[in-house]
C-alpha cells in the first residue's frame, strides 16, 4: 500500500518501505517494510549488532539508509530516547524541563490569541476562530497541559529525580541520573510518536514499576528496543525482529514470551521442512543411480544377438528412461529453490572458569564511608565475603552501590574505612556501561596483557560465540554498546577471575545471549557481589539479597 492509501484506511503514524542499509559492502538492513498505526506497541529484537539502533537513527532522520522510504504522519511529534544519554554540556535541569515544555507553551500562547481575537467586537471569522481553538485547547488538555506543575511532580518523582535541585547542571550528574533526566524531558515534552532504545537501563525496580505505568496510560505509538523480557511482556503487543542471517525484519503478535512460542515452532517447522526436503532429494539420486544401472543392464544386444533383443526388452528399457527423467526433473525442480539450510544457532559458550580460593574469606570491609559533597552515600559499613559468597545488591537509583563496586575494585578511594582483600584474590569487575578503548581493534582488546598468539585468540572468541571472523578487526568504537559488552564479557573471562563484581551486567546484553551468560555467572563458583534490576536475573540468582538505603546495608534474605 502507499502512504496515502494508509492514510485513508488506519491512523497511520510512520510508514517504512524497502529500507536497505549497509557499511561498506556488509548489508546491516535489508527490505525493511513496516506499517505503526496510532497507540501500538512494538518492541524489536534481535542480536547485538543486527542493526536495531542503526534502525531508530534512520527513523529519526539523524543517520540515511542507502535506500527505501520513511513517511511520517503529517505533523507528527517525534520522541527519541537514544541508548546513550548526551551530556547536555552546559545545560541545567531547569533548561530540559523549560525546553521539553516548549509545545505546550506554544499551544498556551495560542490559546490565549485565540481568545484574544475572538473577543474582538466584530470578528469576520469567528467560527473559524472556535473551531480552532476548540482543537488547540482540545490537544492541550490531552497533552496534560491544565495539569502542568502536577505532570512535573509525577514525572520528576517517578523517575527518581525529585531530590536534585533543577539548577544542577547535567553534566555533572551521574550517568545514571543522566539517563534517567534525558527520559523526563523526553515524556515531559509529549510527543505523538515515542522511540525508546534500552528505556529500562539505569532504572531500579521502583522507578521501572513506575514506567510501565506510565507507558500504559501514553496515547500515542511506542516502538521501544529492550533487553529486558518482562518490560516487553508487560509494554508490547507486538514484537519485529532483524534476522540476524537475513537482515529483513519479522513481525510477531503478542508480548515476548508469545514471540518465543512462535519463533521455536517456526524454527522447528523450517528445520523439518529441510530435513524432509533432504530426505527426498537423497531418494531421487539414488533412483537416478539405480535406474541409470537398469538401463545399463537391459542396453540392446550386440549385432550378432539382434534378434534374440525382443520386442519386451525395448518397452523395458523406454519406461526405465522415462523414469530417469521424470526423477531428473524433480530434482531439477526442487534445487531450483531448494528449503534454505536453517543457520547455526549461535552458540555462547560463556565460561567463568577459575581457581577457587584457599582462604575461607575472600574481602572484609570495617567502617567503610563515603560521601559526594554534603551527600553521604556510604556509612560506616562492615561486611565479609567470604570464597563461597553470594550478593544481590539492589537499592534505589543513586544509593551508592556502584560507589561501593568502585571501591571494592579500587577504582575510587573511601573517605574512610579498611578493605582487607585476601593474597590471592583476582577481581573481574564488569562496569556499569561498557569503558572500551575505541581505538583497539577487537582483537587488540581481547588479547591485551595476555601471552600467545593472534590466531589462537581469535579462535577463543569464535568458539565462545560471541563474535565471528570478520568481527576482529573492526575498532571498539564502532561497536554497538551490546558488541562492546560482549567484548567486555570475553575479557572478563579470559582473565580467569575468581571474585566477580558485576555492575547491572545485563546491561546492554541482547536476549539471544543472556541465559547464556547469566549460567555462567550462576555456575561461577567463586563469591560474587552483583548489582542488578534485571528482574529474570534476581529471579534467578542464587544467594543472599542486600539493600543498600540512605548508607546502610541490610541482609534481607539468606539462601546460602
Amino acid at each position: 500500500l502507499l502512504p496515502s492509501e494508509i492514510r485513508g484506511r488506519t491512523l497511520f503514524m510512520l510508514f517504512v518501505r524497502n529500507l536497505y542499509k549497509s557499511y561498506g559492502v556488509m548489508p546491516v538492513l535489508e527490505n525493511i517494510s513496516f506499517v505503526i498505526n496510532q497507540a501500538e506497541r512494538v518492541g524489536i529484537v534481535g542480536s547485538n549488532g543486527v542493526g536495531k539502533t542503526t534502525l531508530f537513527r534512520i527513523l529519526t532522520g539523524s543517520e540515511q539508509a542507502d535506500s527505501g522510504t520513511v513517511t511520517l504522519a503529517p505533523s507528527l511529534r517525534l520522541g527519541y530516547l537514544p541508548q546513550s544519554a548526551p551530556d547536555f554540556y552546559g545545560r541545567t535541569i531547569q533548561d530540559l524541563i523549560s525546553a521539553s515544555l516548549g509545545n505546550l507553551r506554544e499551544l498556551e500562547e495560542r490559546m490565549h490569541a485565540l481568545e484574544v481575537a475572538m473577543a474582538e467586537p466584530a470578528v469576520d471569522n469567528l467560527g473559524q476562530l472556535i473551531d480552532e481553538y476548540g482543537r488547540v485547547s482540545t490537544t492541550f488538555q490531552d497533552k496534560g497541559g491544565y495539569d502542568l506543575e502536577r505532570r512535573l511532580d509525577i514525572v520528576l518523582s517517578g523517575l527518581g529525580l525529585a531530590y536534585l535541585p533543577r539548577e544542577r547542571e547535567v553534566e555533572t550528574l551521574s550517568g545514571g541520573e543522566k539517563a534517567r533526566v534525558g527520559l523526563a524531558a523526553l515524556l515531559l515534552s509529549s510527543p505523538d510518536f515515542l522511540l525508546l532504545d534500552e528505556p529500562t537501563n539505569h532504572l531500579d525496580s521502583v522507578t521501572l514499576e513506575w514506567l510501565e505505568s506510565y507507558l500504559a496510560d501514553y496515547s500515542g505509538a511506542i516502538v521501544m528496543i529492550s533487553h529486558d523480557r518482562q518490560f516487553l511482556n508487560r509494554t508490547v503487543t507486538q514484537i519485529f525482529e532483524i534476522d540476524e542471517f537475513s537482515h529483513e525484519l519479522k513481525q510477531y503478535a503478542g508480548n515476548y514470551d508469545a514471540y518465543v512460542q512462535a519463533r521455536e515452532a517456526e524454527r522447528r517447522k523450517w528445520e523439518e521442512e529441510y530435513e524432509r526436503q533432504q530426505e527426498e532429494i537423497a531418494d531421487l539420486r539414488k533412483r537416478i543411480r539405480e535406474t541409470a544401472r537398469q538401463v545399463a543392464h537391459n542396453r540392446p544386444p550386440r549385432d550378432s544377438f539382434k534378434m534374440t533383443y525382443d520386442q519386451h526388452g525395448a518397452f523395458v528399457q523406454q519406461a526405465i528412461s522415462r523414469g530417469v527423467r521424470a526423477a531428473e526433473e524433480q530434482l531439477r525442480r526442487i534445487e531450483v529453490a531448494p528449503v534454505p539450510k536453517p543457520p547455526k544457532r549461535l552458540q555462547v559458550s560463556s565460561s567463568l572458569s577459575t581457581e577457587p580460593l584457599k582462604a575461607e574469606q575472600a574481602i572484609k570491609v570495617q567502617g567503610l564511608s563515603k560521601s559526594w559533597g554534603e551527600r553521604s552515600v556510604l556509612n560506616d559499613l562492615n561486611f565479609v565475603m567470604s570464597a563461597r559468597t553470594r550478593i544481590l545488591l539492589r537499592g534505589p537509583n543513586g544509593a551508592g552501590k556502584t560507589t561501593l563496586l568502585n571501591i571494592l575494585a579500587g577504582r575510587v578511594q573511601p573517605d574512610c574505612g579498611a578493605i582487607q582483600v585476601v593474597d590471592g584474590v583476582k577481581a573481574g569487575y564488569l562496569h556499569q556501561d561498557p569503558e572500551l578503548d575505541p581505538q583497539k581493534t577487537v582483537i587488540e582488546t581481547y588479547r591485551y596483557n595476555q601471552v600467545g598468539f593472534e590466531d589462537e585468540f581469535v579462535g577463543r572468541l569464535i568458539g565462545y560465540g560471541l563474535f565471528r571472523r570478520e568481527d576482529m578487526e573492526k575498532k571498539a568504537g564502532y561497536l554497538s554498546l551490546g558488541q562492546q559488552r560482549k567484548l567486555e564479557i570475553a575479557c572478563l573471562m579470559a582473565a580467569r577471575p575468581n571474585l566477580l563484581l558485576l555492575d547491572e551486567p545485563t546491561n546492554y546484553i541482547s536476549l539471544d545471549m543472556l541465559e547464556a551468560f547469566e549460567k555462567a555467572v550462576l555456575d561461577f563458583e567463586g563469591p560474587v557481589l552483583a548489582v542488578s534490576h534485571d528482574r529474570w536475573f534476581i529471579e534467578r540468582f542464587k544467594g543472599q539479597i542486600w539493600t543498600l538505603v540512605d548508607g546502610k546495608l541490610k541482609n534481607e534474605s539468606a539462601t546460602s
